[in-house]
């Protein structure tokens, strides 16, 4: 009998061990629940889009689940073949897809100059997809630039498709990422609404609330390349919204000693090589007083670590979609706000010393182990 006692107080130990495992089936091995991270980039080499999808791939707590291209920094042609050498030299295997080729207004590239002549430029001259020549393949492309055939195949799907599929196969689970314009989350949720209250969150890169912008003087680069679609991103009713803008953006300075620091960490990498190349691996290399800023890594590493931000604002937000000096606006009220309107976080300050520990930190960049290996 005291046997059976014993073996009956075994079992109800086992089991009070057991049922809290039981109960998270989703959690990893070492229980760490891996975030899922749908990123919609206008991508570029390196800074800035580059390095979040390469820190976003490799993080250990995040599960990217695709990588959608946007037309805006760069054509999306373009924005693929980067995207598809990064991890091919990182060795991830993501779902990547092309997307929107051009913005919501009509004729917005062809109409550019004569916008920019009525409506003045800001402090940024950088004019992005606006000033090149629009490829005809990502492929063509990729092998222009690199001189070399692709080894890395993009999904055949539409971006905007995939993106509903996503979001309608994994309900309150995935963070969307929207660090370029906003066109294809736009379209997406033109064509399937019921999308909108299935996403977990929306971290944004975009907008300028309380100082001017960079490319006009009223309007950040991202959100007025397409103001139209994001306006109806930030309209949307969403569960959460995030915002990083100028705001926190234009503290984080990009210096010559922080390039130093994360060339080290690159060593004799491929992406190294790439960022030596880049518009701002070559104005370092001139003029050592050259400075510059980061963006979007700001998202992925707040995505990594969420402690990173330090201080934020909860407004009501909206953009500005009239066609005049003030298009592209970003707007935040405090209080009264037109209808429609849709609260969100804006960041305003975080841990820069964090942040730069985590940029340089070799866990994010397998390219960059693998060199260093004898």
């Amino acid at each position: 009998m005291k046997h059976l006692k014993a073996a009956i107080l075994v079992l109800f130990a086992l089991t009070a061990l057991l049922l809290p495992a039981l109960a998270c089936p989703a959690a990893q091995p070492d229980g760490v629940k891996r975030e899922k991270v749908l990123l919609d980039t206008d991508m570029v080499e390196m800074f800035d889009d580059g390095v979040a999808m390469i820190m976003l791939a490799n993080a250990p707590n995040i599960d990217l689940v695709g990588v959608t291209c946007v037309t805006g920094n760069s054509w999306v042609q373009e924005g693929v073949a980067y995207a598809a050498r990064h991890l091919e030299i990182e060795g991830r295997s993501v779902p990547l897809l092309q997307g929107m080729q051009y913005p919501l207004r009509p004729q917005r590239h062809e109409l550019f100059e004569g916008e920019r002549a009525m409506y003045g430029m800001g402090h940024d001259s950088w004019l992005g997809s606006l000033g090149r020549r629009e490829p005809e393949t990502w492929h063509e492309f990729y092998r222009r630039h690199y001189g070399m055939e692709p080894t890395f195949k993009p999904s055949s799907q539409h971006a905007v498709n995939f993106i509903i599929d996503t979001i309608r196969a994994n309900p309150h689970e995935i963070t969307i990422a929207a660090i370029g314009p906003c066109t294809n989350l736009a379209c997406a949720i033109r064509m399937a609404p019921d999308i909108v209250p299935l996403v977990k969150r929306v971290v944004y890169m975009g907008g300028a609330f309380f100082q001017q912008g960079n490319v006009t003087p009223t309007s950040e680069f991202n959100w007025w390349i397409d103001p139209e679609a994001a306006q109806i991103a930030v309209r949307s009713a969403f569960k959460e919204q995030i915002v990083f803008g100028l705001d926190v953006c234009e503290k984080v300075v990009f210096r010559k000693g922080h390039y130093d620091r994360f060339m080290m960490t690159l060593g004799d990498s491929p992406e190294a090589r790439i960022l030596e190349k880049t518009f701002v691996g070559t104005m370092f290399a001139k003029d050592p007083k050259f400075t510059h800023f980061v963006w979007d890594a700001i998202v992925a590493a707040y995505l990594i670590d969420p402690s990173i931000v330090t201080s934020q604002r909860l407004c009501s937000i909206d953009v500005n979609t009239q066609y005049g000096l003030s298009y592209g606006q970003s707007l935040a009220y405090i209080s009264h706000f037109p209808p429609g309107c849709q609260k969100a976080a804006i960041v305003m300050d975080i841990d820069q010393k964090k942040f730069w520990s985590m940029l340089c930190d070799p866990l994010y960049w397998a390219s960059a182990r693998k060199a260093q290996k004898p």
